[in-house]
């Protein structure tokens, strides 16, 4: 696992209306590799509102749909639900 990278989590929260989000990892990569069981990613919706804590993703990445990485709403998932890989975001962002 790598910072940067991409997972489709399925029923990331019991307040998310969505069966499956997508997710990219956040955190540090001394800590993803450490033996922390969880690690801090950044939810992607295909809403884009234009904020400045909001980048935007797309197929490049992986994705199937132009989107937006909210980095205001920032979670820790365990590192054991980041299984089903989608891709990677480019060094620049």
């Amino acid at each position: 696992m790598k910072r940067g990278e991409l997972y489709r989590v399925q029923n990331p929260s019991a307040r998310d209306p969505k069966k499956y989000r997508v997710f990219v990892v956040v955190s540090r990569q001394i800590l993803i590799d450490s033996k922390f069981s969880t690690v801090i990613c950044a939810p992607i919706y295909t809403v884009y509102d234009s904020l400045a804590s909001q980048v935007q993703v797309g197929i490049n990445e992986g994705l199937r749909h132009e989107s937006s990485i909210h980095c205001d709403e920032l979670v820790s998932l365990p590192k054991s639900v980041l299984t089903n890989f989608i891709g990677t975001l480019s060094q620049k962002k």
